[in-house]
Formats: structure tokens, sequence, C-alpha cells
């Protein structure tokens, strides 16, 4: 049997010490920002899409405007949140960039299913819940001004996407401005009946996009191509496995299956910063300049930066 000296086991055993460490510290964990939506779904399809040594730690918000704060304020390393929220706190001059895009569609006007309003000129002296500061708030008023109407038609009503349904159930609204599942739940359930979904405006179905903090980009580019490579393919996966967003909605929001089953096809679920994307959300900040929720426009330059998107885009 062969010897081993005192020095041998003593640089055995600082190996074996030292061994769990370095593995602790190749392990990446990233912060990510997500709602408590459908269209928010695909960051919940991310570790099993994340390379080795990374974890994603999904953090959820009730409201677009609390996520995009995460982000500027670092509490996340990135976020899926509205473009409206996103243009607001642009506009403001926060420290926020968008990289991707993440979702188009994913809303409804949905009214109460034994109500008499059948479009949006029904909606007049109604009252309809809608959530300040949305992307669907935005895209509310340009419906309505397309039919002759303001916001001052309407009884405008404060209530969060998640209590829309309920509000609707218990008569408190006539209708909402709903994020899905919201509106698949109503319809599903009997108490609502679908309106319209909002998409003919000059905005077309842009909803949801992918934010990062600037310094997150300067200081950490691997990283933001990481989360990217990984939102791509969580946003495949999900446009090709309806199935399993159902499942997944399920299990990680608690929602309802035969809602969902309404509400998948109105989601797109995607990621790359189109020349239309683009285009979209500086139409969609005239619209909100002309409401006078921004005193000016973003500066684009600064706001959006397309290369990560285009670089995965030609990979």
């Amino acid at each position: 049997m062969a010897r081993i000296d005192r020095r041998t086991l003593i640089l055995s055993g600082a190996a074996l010490l030292a061994a769990p460490h370095v593995a602790r510290a190749q392990t990446t964990t990233i912060k990510m920002g997500a709602l408590k939506l459908i269209h928010s779904i695909a960051p919940h399809f991310y570790e099993r899409f994340a390379p080795a040594g990374t974890k994603i730690e999904i953090i959820p918000f009730e409201s677009p405007t609390d996520c995009k704060n995460g982000v500027v304020t670092k509490s996340v390393d990135f976020g899926v949140f509205g473009i409206a929220a996103g243009i607001l706190g642009a506009a403001a001059k926060e420290p926020l960039t968008i990289i991707a895009s993440c979702c188009n569609k994913g809303m409804a006007v949905i009214a109460k299913k034994d109500s008499p309003i059948a479009s949006i000129k029904d909606l007049k002296g109604k009252r309809v819940a809608i959530w300040p500061g949305s992307t669907q708030e935005v895209f509310i008023l340009e419906r309505l001004r397309m039919e002759g109407m303001t916001v001052k038609d309407i009884e405008s009503v404060r209530v969060s996407f998640s209590e829309m349904h309920l509000a609707l159930s218990r008569g408190d609204i006539d209708a909402y401005v709903g994020a899905e599942p919201g509106p698949g739940v109503s319809i599903a359930s009997g108490v609502g009946k679908l309106v319209e979904y909002p998409y003919s405006t000059p905005m077309g179905s842009l909803n949801m996009v992918f934010g990062a903090h600037p310094d997150t980009l300067a200081t950490k580019p691997d990283l933001v191509r990481t989360i990217l490579q990984v939102h791509r393919k969580a946003s495949e996966f999900g446009m090709a496995n309806p199935n399993d967003v159902i499942d997944t909605a399920v299990a990680k929001l608690g929602q309802k299956r035969e809602a969902l089953v309404i509400s998948v096809p109105n989601v797109e679920l995607n990621w790359k910063m189109t020349p239309e994307m683009v285009q979209a959300s500086k139409t969609y900040a005239d619209h909100m300049l002309a409401l006078k929720q921004i005193k000016a426009l973003p500066d684009f330059a600064t706001f959006f930066n397309t290369s990560f998107s285009d670089e995965l885009a030609k990979a």
C-alpha cells in the first residue's frame, strides 16, 4: 500500500475545501422582472434555455410601471413591461433602454355579457375600467378619438388589470380595457363579452417590450447577449407550444385553464426589434404627447438600442 505523506493530505484537503467556492463563483443569477399576465409568460420558460452556470430569478410585478421602475432602480437586471410605461420613463429622462420586443396583442375591450355595449361608440356614458399609465390606456384613448369621442365621453374608473374581471362581475363597471388573461376569464365564465381587440390604430398590436438599465448594457454586454438569446428561445418555444404556455400559466400564475384557451390565441410572443416595432413605438409616443401624458418625446437615440437584437437576428 502506497504511503501518503502529510503534505499530500494537506493539499488534497485544501483542494476539496476550495472546490465548492469555485462552483458557486461560476453561477450567475439574473433577476428578471415580469408581470403577472399571460403575455409576460416568456420569462417563465427561461430556466429551460439558460446556459450552464446561469440561474434565472423571476421577480413578479403587479403593474407595468412597477416593473419599469424595478429596471430603473436596478432592483432587477432586466424587465418586460408595456411600451407606455417605458415611454413615460424615458420621457422623464429616467435611465432606461429598450433592447428587445416581448409581446404584441394581449389586449381586449370587454363588456358585461347582457349589456347593450357592442362597439366603442356604445361606451359613451358608461363606467369603463382603465389602468392609468398602461399601454391599454393609450389604445382606448386613440380608439375613442377615431370614433369622434374623448375620455370625457365615458366614466373612466381606475382598476388594476387583476381586478377588472371581478369589478365587472360585481357590476361596479360596465366595461373594461384589459390585459389577458382577464378578458379570457370574463368570456369563459360567461360574465363578459368581447367588444373588440383594439388593434386598428396606427400603433398596430404593439404591447410589451424588454428593458434594461443603460449601465447594464455598458458594463455587462455579454450578460445582455446571454439573456436575449434565452429570451428569443423562450418566446419562440411559447409560440410553437401553446399547450405549454397554458400549463405554465396555470402552474406559475394560478390562472384558469378554460380562460387561457381563449386568451392564448390573443397573445403574440416575440423578441426582435423590427423597424415596424420601432416605428409603432414612435407613433405611440406621438399619441402620448398629443394626449398630454408626456411633456416631451423621449430621446429615441438612447431609449432604443437595436444593436443586440440585430446581432442576435444575424446569429
